[in-house]
Parts: structure tokens; sequence; C-alpha cells
């Protein structure tokens, strides 16, 4: 804050500050103090908006379309990802083909695209008046490009199955950082299928094989990025439910974190030399630029179905949601790339999401009872 400081000192000293003249301190002002919210300006932030008039068979139409929503959107970017990372273009005949290895550029046409939905959604729909700090965003911005990183250099080392069972046991390094970053303090259930959780993927790895392209050492190698992804996601989450202090929206978030992400990612890349290498990779297969595009269709589309989900039906239902989602998702990868997996990995994973649906029916019964239960987390990035 001291650097803050001391252009706000330089400000009063040119007046200003006083006189409100100059074109850089209302920059400087909203990058680093951000906007004190006004009365007027106010947006309720209600988490459901259930008109008198809804019927139930549209409640279960709504209900409907997220759940096709989310499914399709996450699905599709799961099957996505794990082609672009994991396979070929341009075999032909005579020629294996080449892969795609730059993570960071697939990071960058994801932030981009959906930098321009959130957008475009506060431009054409009413947004509270904003009033975080700019800078407030780069730190979950950071973080968030890492996780994103990890999570796709993890599939040159580790099938699809072990990342995803890896995400769903991401709720144990949340709670670490919960504690560590927000203070916060948790029930003995959820201790329990914390343990849980550990105990199922713990199932699943040893018990299922390397893959057939994996040695030891590789192997290794992506479980520390899959590492790294929790960390950096745990970090991000309890970091944006930190910033939601301000009365922001989610897509406000959205817009922010995703802003600061194309930043990083477009410094980073440039400073390699890679953003060039990407463009001309797509310019050679018109096939990975359609898969790449795609990939950062779904991922935008699928926060907007995430906001969406949760201010109907509320994150207890939207949990149930991606729980199943992620079940599909370790189905359709072994049904299209081949991933076997042992009696025991298939208890493993069983385990794993009987231990995510009984928190949130932990959770269901702790608010019939009236009890003040720990926020589910809402993924913002993906």
């Amino acid at each position: 804050m001291l650097p803050g400081y001391l252009l706000v000192r330089y400000f009063r000293r040119k007046n200003y500050l006083e006189t409100g003249r100059g074109l850089c301190f209302p920059l400087v002002k909203v990058c680093v103090f951000g906007n004190e919210p006004k009365a007027s300006d106010e947006v309720p932030l209600a988490p459901r908006t259930e008109p008198a008039e809804t019927t139930p068979t549209w409640q279960a139409l709504k209900l409907l379309f997220c759940a096709v929503g989310l499914q399709v959107s996450y699905l599709t970017w799961g099957v996505l990802q794990e082609r672009v990372m994991t396979r070929s273009y341009g075999a032909t005949a005579t020629w294996a083909g080449e892969r795609f290895t730059d993570s960071q550029f697939l990071v960058l046409m994801n932030r981009v695209l959906a930098f321009i939905v959130a957008g475009l959604y506060c431009l054409f729909c009413k947004q509270p008046r904003h009033g975080a700090p700019m800078y407030q965003y780069s730190f979950a911005s950071l973080s968030n490009v890492l996780s994103s990183w990890c999570q796709y250099e993890a599939l040159k080392f580790v099938s699809f199955p072990t990342q995803v069972l890896a995400k769903a046991s991401k709720v144990i390094p949340v709670m670490l950082m919960g504690k560590l970053v927000s203070r916060r303090s948790y029930e003995h259930w959820e201790y329990l299928t914390a343990g849980l959780i550990s105990i199922g993927v713990s199932m699943f790895l040893l018990s299922s094989g390397p893959e057939p392209r994996s040695s030891q050492a590789t192997t290794l190698s992506g479980l520390i990025l899959l590492g790294g992804y929790i960390a950096f996601d745990s970090f991000t989450s309890n970091w944006q439910d930190a910033l939601f202090a301000y009365k922001m929206s989610s897509v406000q978030m959205m817009l922010g974190v995703n802003f600061f992400s194309c930043l990083f990612t477009v410094g980073s890349l440039l400073e390699q030399g890679a953003l060039l290498e990407g463009t001309r990779f797509m310019g050679r297969h018109s096939e990975f630029a359609a898969h790449a595009l795609l990939l950062s269709v779904c991922s935008a589309c699928g926060q907007l179905f995430i906001f969406y989900t949760i201010g109907q039906f509320g994150a207890a239902v939207f949990t149930i949601i991606m729980t199943l989602r992620q079940a599909f998702a370790i189905l359709l990868s072994c049904l299209l790339y081949g991933h076997t997996i042992t009696v025991v990995g298939g208890l493993g994973v069983a385990v794993v999401f009987a231990a995510l649906l009984l928190r949130v029916y932990a959770r269901g019964r702790l608010k019939q009872r009236g009890k003040k239960a720990v926020p589910i987390e809402s993924p913002v990035q993906v």
C-alpha cells in the first residue's frame, strides 16, 4: 500500500485530489483504492430469484436446462482438453504428426474469450457499483493462470481420469487454505468426508497401473503438477471469497480476474516468443484451431451456467450436478481414449463421489436446522 499512499500524496500536492482535475488520478484511485459504493447504484444480489407465478413444471424445465448446459459444456471441455494435449495433429500415413505443447497459449485463448463474454454481460446487464481495488484481482488471476497451466501440463503425464479424481479431492487443500487465508473453522463431518476422499483417491492411484505412454518418473511429474493445480486453485477460490466482501457480482469477478489473466499470459508468451508459434500452429492445423476455439467457448459458457444455476437453485444443487459431471467425464474418457480402471480403482472412485454427495447432504441438513455451514466452493474459473 506504500506506493498507493505516495501516489495520493503526489496528486494532493498537484491539487488533483481536491479539485478532481487530471486524467490519471481516477484510474489510480480505482486500481489502488476502489470505489465507495453508493446506495443508488446498489443492485440486490439475492441468491435466488423465484417469481410468484413460477410453476413446478417451469422449475423442472429450468433445472433440466441448467443440468444439460453444465454437462454439455464441461463434458465437451474435458474431451477436447484431453484431445488437444495428448493427441497429434496432421498425422498421415507417412508422418506421425505433431503435438501442441504450449499450455499457456490455450490458457490465453480461454481467458480472452471469457473476458469478452463477461464484458458483454456486464455491458448489457445492470451490475452493482464496482468497489474493489483493481489490483486485488491480480492475486487470484495469477494463481488461476498457474492452476490452469498445471492442469493442462499434467495431462502430458497422467490420465484424464486421474486428473478428474484429483480435482474432486481439492476439498482437502481448500479446507487448509480456508484456515490459513480466511481463518475458517470446520465441522467434524467435513474432516470425515475429507478423509474418505483421501482414502478413495489413494485406492485409485495405488491400484491403477501406469499408462502405456508413461513411466514412473513421468507419472510422478504429473502428480506434482496436479498438486500444484490443487494448491493454486484452492488459493484462488479462497481469495475470490474474500473479494466478494466488496458486494460484486460473479460476472464482475469473472471480468476482473480474466482481465489480469490476459495481461499475465500475453506478457509471458511475448517474453518467451511463444505467442507467434502458437498462432502458427493454429495456421498449420485448422482442426486444432477449431478444437481450441470450442474449448474456450465451452469454458466461458460453462462459467455462465455456473452462475445461473447457483442463482436459481443454490450451491447444493450445483455441486450435485458437477459431481455427477465428474463421474460422467471419467466414464467418457475411458470410452473414447481407452483408459482402464481396476476393480479397486473403481471402488476408490465410488468412495470419492459418495463422500462428495455426503458433504452436500450434511450441508443441507445443517441449513434445515438453521446452522451456518461453510459455503460450498463455487468455482469461478475452470
